[in-house]
């Protein structure tokens, strides 16, 4: 997490037999609302059936996200959201008093989200984080990241000067606000919260608990 002041807010591996007890009772993110179903589907990876999911509360231009972002999310990814065990979500949760770029690289990524861009979009954010994130002028990089991206100009162009997406970021930072998330990254993960970059092998005794427990509670083999 960007603001290394907080406490780390972590599931506890000697506590996962009893993953209710984790975390307090924590507030529902409100995501599941109809009118944002949409939106959540175009940076969402894993089946929606999928028996876990979990919210990514990111910045784009913190090095902390990075680092969950390159090393930590692929291994995830191939072992828990291909194989239909957990469903991700990503919500934008720009820390603007001290990342003065991050809301200009989610607006970027939102308005490709519009066109199947989305995580095209945000593996190259994190990939090139360190050259965009000093600019005092990030747009001309940003707009290089289109083509990058292979994403079609004029609708992005369009998208990007007509702020069309600010009011979903501005709604996704809310949502992570609600949820309780004060530093990035943050993670929702059935109604509990993981904060900071944690290594494989935490999330792997998290959500191999986690799907443990669900498959007991429907019966399953």
């Amino acid at each position: 997490m960007h603001r290394s002041s907080l406490p780390q807010i972590v599931f506890p591996v000697r506590a996962l037999g009893a993953i209710a007890l984790l975390c307090a009772v924590l507030p529902a993110v409100a995501l599941a609302q109809a009118s944002t179903k949409d939106v959540l589907a175009e940076r969402s990876k894993g089946s929606p059936a999928a028996p876990i999911t979990v919210y990514e509360m990111s910045d784009f231009q913190c090095p902390y996200c990075r680092q969950h972002a390159l090393e930590t999310f692929p291994e995830l990814e191939r072992s828990y959201i291909q194989t239909g065990k957990v469903r991700w979500v990503f919500l934008n949760f720009p820390l603007t008093s001290i990342h003065h770029n991050a809301s200009a690289a989610a607006e970027l990524a939102l308005c490709g989200a519009r066109l199947d861009k989305f995580w095209a979009l945000h593996d190259l954010l994190f990939k090139y984080q360190e050259t965009w994130a000093p600019l005092k002028e990030p747009g001309p990089f940003l707009s290089s990241l289109i083509d990058s991206a292979r994403a079609p100009r004029e609708p992005m162009e369009q998208c990007l000067t007509t702020g069309a997406a600010r009011p979903e970021i501005e709604a996704d930072a809310q949502a992570a606000l609600r949820s309780g998330a004060q530093s990035t990254p943050t993670f929702y993960i059935e109604g509990g919260l993981l904060v900071g970059a944690q290594p494989v092998a935490l999330w792997r005794a998290i959500l191999d608990s986690i799907y443990k427990a669900k498959k007991g509670v429907n019966g399953k083999q």
